[in-house]
């Protein structure tokens, strides 16, 4: 589809746009082991009947790396297997799916992805642009893998590449404005960053339970910053166990869940510190809520060294802010909470920022 289809197709129907990290034709890059077994389970009075993963794409006409990247968006809801085993999805959520006016082919264009020379295409512009958009943050990466030299390939949604087409088609053509160009002569990438960004936040729509929320934004920073922040051995230690995961795991190479560790990691100094603020106030509430445990408390809490004892008095704070791709700093002097110094020199001080360069 080119963009002045997609402009067509755009004005005469409210299709929702929506995001993605898996490429079409990135089943090689599935993780090993994630297939799961086709036996249904029957319903009962108290428990509707559920399909395997592999038996729902089937059902919905999709790849397996694209049933999972639905997934992955909230397109699909999924439930835990019998003992918390791999995901299963309910027939009634299928049923759901194959009842859209646009099934099948909607919901598999809404999950199609395209890298740089492809997505170039859909734009109608020279590859070279296409990246400079994506490094300035105007279009954002929702998935990677490693070709075969082991370099990073950012994927995008088809989707959003058309949505930005009929957003911002001054874009697609003159001159970069000066502030882009800037800071592409320095440099600057936003593709990691705002892949971050997203990521994070649809992990935090999966929980609402704090501990999880906090351990969410804690996995945005490195064990140096995680260890200023979160003092107590004991917490860092619970936010490790109940930090929620991709549902259907991690990267099965070695080379593919190294990469995806550094990715996963803020690298620049206000992304860092954004990323602790938010992590400070998660904390906030999540120790209203309840203590993390300690040995003694919970058999399946680690036995890190004791601490050293300290008294620290959390100052009840306001929801956490998560950021929206592109990710954008917070105005000067002031917090997510809305609070201008000196209420922010406080929380500063509470982070144990040091400003030094982290980029």
């Amino acid at each position: 589809m080119t963009v002045k289809e997609a402009v067509r197709a755009r004005t005469g129907s409210a299709y929702e746009v929506r995001g993605g990290d898996e490429s079409r034709d990135e089943g090689r890059h599935t993780p090993p082991g994630t297939s799961a077994a086709t036996a249904d389970t029957p319903a009962t009075a108290d428990t509707p009947a559920t399909v395997a993963a592999g038996r729902a794409a089937q059902e919905l006409g999709l790849r397996r790396s694209e049933f999972e990247l639905a997934v992955h968006l909230g397109l699909i809801a999924v439930t835990a297997g019998p003992g918390s085993g791999r995901p299963r999805v309910h027939e009634r959520e299928i049923a759901r799916l194959r009842e859209d006016p646009g099934f099948p082919d909607g919901l598999a264009e809404r999950v199609r992805t395209v890298g740089t020379a492809e997505g170039a295409a859909l734009l109608g512009i020279a590859p070279a642009r296409f990246t400079r958009l994506a490094r300035a943050g105007c279009v954002s990466p929702v998935t990677l893998y490693l070709n075969r030299y082991r370099a990073v390939v950012w994927l995008y949604l088809a989707d959003e590449l058309a949505s930005f087409a009929v957003r911002e088609p001054e874009l697609l053509a003159g001159r970069t404005p000066l502030g882009m160009r800037t800071m592409l002569e320095e440099g600057g990438d936003r593709r990691a960053r705002n892949w971050r960004s997203q990521r994070i936040d649809r992990l935090l729509k999966r929980t609402a339970d704090p501990w999880a929320r906090a351990a969410v934004e804690a996995s945005a920073l490195d064990s140096a910053h995680l260890a200023e922040v979160v003092e107590d051995p004991y917490e860092r230690a619970y936010l490790a166990r109940v930090r929620p995961e991709p549902v259907f795991g991690r990267p099965g190479s070695v080379a593919a869940r190294e990469t995806m560790g550094e990715l996963m990691l803020a690298d620049d100094p206000d992304e860092i510190l954004w990323r602790r603020i938010n992590l400070t106030l998660g904390l906030d509430l999540a120790r209203e809520e309840r203590p993390a445990p300690h040995p003694g408390d919970d058999p399946g809490a680690r036995m890190a060294p004791a601490p050293e004892p300290t008294s620290r008095v959390a100052t009840p704070q306001a929801q956490p802010v998560v950021e929206t791709a592109p990710p954008l700093s917070p105005p000067a002097g002031e917090t997510p909470s809305g609070l201008r110094e000196p209420g922010g020199k406080r929380l500063l001080a509470r982070l144990g920022w040091r400003r030094r360069n982290d980029g």
